[in-house]
């Protein structure tokens, strides 16, 4: 079965630190499992980029660290073994947006986009390979901890990505 000119068959890739994108890992399993897809889930410190299984659609996960991908992910993708045109998607978990301590003001979009650069980062790696974008996805988690939790309603952001991907 396809879904949206994906097929059922996922490979999700992640790298997880505090336990928050293996959370939005195994949501989004359960979701597209509820649609009839497998998905199997990979931490990048047990997966090597060469070799990877054959599947429809390839997931990257990666934390944001001082704004950035994860150099683990980083490393993962740049050495992927993928043919040109293969379907990918990918998400980021995010510090969410607080207001200055001493101002009390909300930082600029501009701002908060210097902060978050993990997908567009993972986006450039794997497009130089000719693959091919399906859907992205942020997620946030409270920003007094960045070890978590999720912001509220992140099950929702997990929905809309799944939706996303099976063209809905």
């Amino acid at each position: 079965m396809f879904f949206g000119g994906i097929g059922t068959d996922i490979e999700l890739y992640h790298d997880s630190k505090y336990g928050n994108g293996a959370r939005v890992a195994e949501e989004f399993k359960r979701l597209m499992e509820g649609e009839g897809s497998k998905v199997n889930i990979h931490h990048l410190r047990e997966s090597s980029p060469k070799g990877l299984p054959t599947a429809d659609l390839y997931v990257f996960g990666s934390p944001t660290h001082f704004g950035k991908a994860t150099r683990g992910m980083v490393h993962f993708v740049k050495k992927l073994e993928l043919p040109p045109g293969t379907k990918y998607a990918v998400f980021g978990t995010f510090s969410g947006a607080a207001p200055d301590k001493k101002t009390g003001k909300m930082p600029p979009q501009e701002e908060l986009e210097k902060w978050r650069r993990t997908i567009p980062m993972i986006d450039e790696k794997l497009k130089a390979k000719g693959m091919s974008k399906v859907a992205e996805m942020s997620v946030f988690v409270k920003p007094e901890n960045l070890k978590g939790p999720l912001e509220e309603g992140w099950q929702k952001t997990v929905e809309v990505f799944v939706e996303a991907i099976l063209g809905r």
